[in-house]
């Protein structure tokens, strides 16, 4: 569908590509796109049979953050229906960072304040070497609150001080520094990249992902205290009685490749 706002796609394996599509706007976020975006996690995070997803977007720019017609539409609402309106906002960066698999994000092209929020949801994100970045939201009078704690939890609060406050752009190299992505790759080298990050997911146990992401959400930020240490003894009890885990460790000791690998 070459008018709808985004494109879901499944392959054999279980790897499904969400593409951002319009280019024309550069992929900005109105009200229709966040919608759909929210529908389609939410699709995707009930498949059992999807193992992986990527988030990718058609044209030469990743997101340019809100569509700012939408966001001046938006600004003289009623209070209730500007309300609801950033709540959905809000809920779709959930959707994406709460989601139960493993998430891959492409950035190509500029990234710019919600494209960085999308980029933070992700469990990783890889971006071609001529990729540019930038939370611009104070420069239009806006602050980035929706996007804000997933930035600041990618970057850490001391950088998210400086970008936050001052919406510079800067080069993939330096979000690579701040920790916002992982990789940087030549643009020609994108795709290929990401391929092999799929390869190396699709290699691991489906559930255990699963049950690695979850463990992340439960550790993240909280001391190393009885309550922490109880939790993740059950949690590494239960995992090893699964028949992925038996199945994991017979192929290891049998020098042979689990059954989810194909």
């Amino acid at each position: 569908m070459p008018d709808a706002p985004i494109t879901v796609s499944v392959d054999p394996r279980g790897l499904a590509t969400l593409m951002l599509n319009r280019a024309e706007k550069h992929n900005a976020f109105d009200d229709v796109l966040i919608a759909a975006l929210t529908e389609s996690l939410d699709r995707i995070g009930k498949d059992g049979g999807i193992r992986a997803m990527m988030l990718a977007s058609v044209g030469k720019n990743f997101s340019a953050g809100a569509d700012l017609n939408w966001m001046k539409r938006i600004a003289i609402a009623p209070e209730d229906e500007n309300i609801r309106d950033a709540r959905a906002l809000a809920e779709m960066l959930r959707a994406l960072n709460d989601l139960p698999i493993p998430t891959i994000a492409l950035i190509q092209g500029a990234a710019l304040g919600g494209g960085v929020g999308l980029v933070s949801c992700c469990d990783v994100a890889i971006a071609s070497d001529a990729a540019v970045f930038s939370l611009s939201e104070t420069k239009l009078g806006l602050i980035p609150a929706t996007i804000g704690p997933y930035v600041a939890a990618a970057i850490g609060e001391r950088q998210a001080r400086r970008y936050f406050l001052t919406a510079e752009r800067f080069s993939a190299a330096e979000a690579r520094r701040i920790g916002l992505v992982h990789e940087v790759v030549p643009a020609a080298e994108l795709e290929i990249t990401a391929r092999r990050m799929v390869e190396t997911l699709m290699a691991n146990g489906p559930r255990a992902m699963r049950e690695a992401k979850s463990l992340i959400r439960a550790i993240a930020g909280r001391p190393i205290d009885a309550a922490v240490i109880d939790d993740t003894a059950r949690r590494i009890a239960r995992v090893r009685a699964t028949d992925e885990a038996r199945e994991g460790l017979a192929a290891f000791l049998e020098k042979r490749k689990p059954s989810w690998s194909g």
